[in-house]
């Protein structure tokens, strides 16, 4: 077990070799059993047959060590229980016949997690699933410094879910600076990521991608967070339509006065300032009484 330099994870490291051209060998090996079967089938002395069938049993266990490998596939070589290499090049070799081989894919893989019941930061219970993009990159310690890469991935991906669930709200704060699992999905994604990441180094796995696929309130809860999010929306909306009423009847006063079009005591503005922001706010419709200041004679 060693230190991989550039990381804080001890494992195995991973040496990359290279397997001889696999045709280059066949041409070699096909004319040595060619010759073995001659040597055997031919009538001659015993030293002759022995010869042949010698021959013959050295050239055949040498066959075991042609192999092809596709792209994005790898080959983890054993030597009698020791590491040996990998190789990762596709095409057609040949390796010392007495490596046991041991075949990973290097190919990218979707992980779907089960539908998790978490609490979040506030403490209320919420429902949540990620979709994970991964792949091996280390094949040695893919290999060797764990049992089951997929198992690990899958039981680590889901500690890292509730790990971030749990330390970020569902829905934002009104006037909070904290990123909310619901409205920044891409910072969520990045540090999800980052997160599993972390948890499955050691396994020699990379995470391409981690995104949310499933998020909502326990079913317990969800039609209390959904009355809730329906009277901040009826807030907002009324706080604008207070603000843009009043912004109107600001206007209203300052045209009334800059034209000098009517004289207003301080309890007819009043009066005034009240019709229009009934009218303005009301949804229903509205007959506003105006009292006009009489004209002196």
């Amino acid at each position: 077990m060693n230190q991989k330099s550039g990381s804080s994870v001890i494992g195995t490291d991973e040496q990359i070799i290279s397997g001889t051209n696999g045709w280059l060998m066949l041409m070699v090996l096909l004319p040595a059993i060619l010759f073995a079967v001659f040597l055997v089938a031919t009538p001659g002395g015993p030293v002759k047959l022995m010869a042949g069938a010698a021959l013959l049993t050295v050239t055949l266990f040498c066959c075991k060590g042609l192999f092809t490998l596709e792209p994005n596939q790898a080959a983890v070589m054993i030597f009698f229980g020791s590491y040996a290499g990998t190789v990762n090049a596709s095409g057609f070799f040949w390796v010392n016949p007495f490596y046991n081989r041991t075949r990973v894919s290097l190919r990218i893989n979707n992980w779907n997690t089960p539908v998790l019941k978490v609490n979040d930061e506030r403490g209320s219970p919420i429902e949540i699933a990620a979709v994970i993009a991964w792949r091996v990159q280390d094949t040695a310690r893919a290999v060797f410094d764990v049992e089951s890469t997929l198992n690990y991935l899958q039981i680590q991906s889901e500690s890292a879910v509730r790990q971030v669930a749990s330390s970020h709200a569902y829905d934002a704060a009104e006037g909070g600076q904290r990123k909310s699992l619901r409205t920044d999905l891409d910072a969520i994604a990045a540090l999800l990521r980052d997160s599993i990441q972390q948890h499955v180094e050691v396994a020699g796995i990379v995470i391409e991608e981690a995104k949310i696929a499933h998020l909502a309130y326990a079913p317990e809860i969800a039609n209390a967070m959904l009355r809730r999010q329906q009277a901040e929306a009826v807030v907002q909306a009324r706080q604008k339509l207070v603000d843009g009423a009043v912004g109107m009847v600001e206007v209203a006063l300052k045209n009334l006065e800059d034209k000098k079009i009517v004289t207003l005591t301080p309890d007819q503005r009043a009066v005034l300032v009240t019709n229009m922001m009934t009218v303005l706010l009301s949804e229903s419709g509205a007959q506003p009484v105006i009292q006009m200041a009489q004209s002196t004679q």
